[in-house]
């Protein structure tokens, strides 16, 4: 499956159509990005029912500011509409399809009490 651009435009609706959704935000000028950009769609092509999604945090820098991306790459993923990982810099191929692997092994049930655990006491 190749990527999607993520924008301002779209983000609620692929966030709130898919269970399972990782982003990565990069720029053009980025070394780092420019070297995980191929990894990233390399991984992409391996996982079913996994949106792949990409945010320029040039292009879209409301979006980047949204979330607080100070340094890329930084890669999120978001599962059931709630942010599970963020980590910034790029990955091996190996470690990305084990971070995807361990994402999908995650008790939601466990997750969403959590978030609403967490939201109570805000």
């Amino acid at each position: 499956m190749s990527t999607i651009e993520l924008t301002a435009d779209n983000f609620n609706e692929v966030i709130s159509g898919n269970n399972f959704v990782i982003i990565d935000f990069w720029a053009e000028w980025c070394g780092p990005c420019r070297k995980f950009g191929p990894v990233f769609e390399q991984v992409s092509d391996k996982h079913e029912g996994v949106v792949f999604a990409k945010v320029d945090t040039e292009a879209q820098r409301e979006l980047a500011q949204a979330f607080e991306i100070t340094s890329i790459p930084t890669l999120m993923i978001v599962r059931e509409q709630i942010a599970i990982f963020r980590q910034a810099g790029a990955l091996p191929e190996v470690a990305l399809d084990n971070l995807i692997y361990q994402a999908r092994s995650l008790d939601m049930d466990e997750v969403h009490a959590s978030s609403t655990a967490a939201d109570k006491n805000q």
